[in-house]
């Protein structure tokens, strides 16, 4: 009975405890869940949304760099520093490297030794033709001799023809004979004069196993190195004469009528920065490139400097006039563009293109200078710039440039 009653109360339901939670409850519980998500996510996810979609487009313009003679400026073109006089130097002969006497930098004269090559083929040539032509030169000795034993035997034979002591069948032989030992002479003749062509051009070959500069210059390139195999037309070094090193820059057909030959010009090179140069137009180039719609016009260095190297890049300013000694030594000035500038507080800045962002910069101006400002302290010159920035820019914000 005891055991019946206890079955029966672990069936009975506890309505003590808390009830159970209703479905409408469960399911604002979801939706609070859903939301926290969903707000997490706008916060993490808005900041690079905003960054790839949301960029602020914006124009550009740059901080320019202007010499004291930049109002004598006619036109502005660039281009590189080209040797006129190069020389790929290559062997005449093939062969394997066994000294080399220049390195990649060195300065040459004209006729110095460069390289020796390894003359064992060579030699062998020529001792073979050597050979060739002393078994042949042999070879005539031996026939005029025996030519001159049958001249003796053909007089004797003659005279007994004559005599009718003799058949004349004998003497017809050994006339015969006779011719035989004349056209060997001639065969062996000319065996001598081809082995000696052969000799010939074989020691010729000897004097090439020495390369020498063909002209004065330096070293351009890494020059081959011992056990190289040279071939003929395969280069081994290239030279060059820096005593002709041109800036040479393209110039567009419609402004080509501005560059005259024997025009005064101002170089800069990216090499030398802040360090101008007077030139001087040397050619207009006869030909132009259609593709470009450019001549190549070159211009020389009136006093090119020791560190001039080819291939440097060059700006060149064609000049109304020559410059002055003053105009030459006076220093360029960094203008930034006007509309690049706008204030933020108390500050002049500027905002710097960098890596796909503005960055800002806070800059000094000094004087006004045609439609910018003389850049006492800033970005250095060729810094892209925003042009116009909007107010709401801020530093460090996701830009993308416009399309010019």
């Amino acid at each position: 009975m005891n055991d019946l009653r206890s079955d029966l109360a672990s069936l009975r339901i506890d309505r003590t405890g808390p009830p159970p939670p209703s479905p409408l409850r469960r399911g604002l519980a979801v939706l609070a869940g859903v939301a926290a998500l969903a707000f997490i996510g706008v916060k993490l996810g808005r900041p690079l949304a905003e960054e790839r979609f949301l960029r602020v487009e914006v124009g550009a313009t740059e901080v320019s760099s202007i010499s004291p003679a930049q109002a004598a400026v006619d036109l502005t073109s660039t281009g590189y520093v080209v040797p006129q006089v190069t020389a790929k130097v290559s062997s005449n002969v093939v062969g394997r490297v066994s000294r080399s006497h220049v390195k990649e930098g060195q300065a040459v004269k004209l006729g110095e030794l460069l390289f020796e090559f390894d003359g064992t083929d060579q030699n062998a040539q020529v001792t073979a033709a050597r050979a060739r032509v002393a078994a042949a030169s042999a070879r005539i000795l031996t026939v005029r001799a025996q030519r001159a034993e049958l001249d003796v035997e053909l007089t004797r034979q003659r005279r007994l023809v004559d005599a009718g002591a003799a058949p004349k069948a004998l003497l017809e032989d050994l006339t015969a004979k006779a011719s035989s030992l004349d056209a060997q002479v001639k065969a062996a003749e000319a065996d001598v004069t081809a082995a000696s062509a052969e000799a010939d051009a074989a020691q010729g070959q000897l004097r090439h196993l020495k390369l020498v500069a063909p002209i004065a210059g330096t070293v351009l390139t890494k020059p081959a190195a011992v056990g190289d195999v040279a071939n003929p037309g395969l280069p081994l070094l290239e030279l060059a004469d820096f005593s002709t090193l041109l800036v040479e820059a393209d110039v567009t057909e419609a402004r080509l009528a501005i560059v005259k030959p024997g025009g005064p010009c101002e170089i800069a090179l990216d090499a030398l920065p802040g360090t101008r140069f007077e030139g001087e137009v040397v050619e207009v180039g006869p030909r132009l490139n259609r593709a470009k719609a450019t001549a190549t016009v070159k211009v020389r260095f009136k006093a090119p400097p020791d560190t001039l190297r080819p291939e440097m890049s060059a700006r060149v300013s064609f000049l109304q006039k020559a410059l002055e000694p003053a105009q030459l030594t006076a220093a360029a000035k960094s203008v930034v563009p006007a509309a690049a500038i706008v204030e933020r507080g108390d500050s002049k800045v500027v905002f710097v293109l960098e890596a796909g962002r503005a960055k800002l910069v806070r800059v000094v101006l000094g004087e006004a200078l045609g439609s910018g400002f003389v850049l006492v302290d800033g970005p250095s010159p060729g810094t892209r710039l925003v042009k116009d920035p909007p107010k709401e820019l801020e530093d460090g914000q996701a830009v993308k440039e416009k399309a010019s």
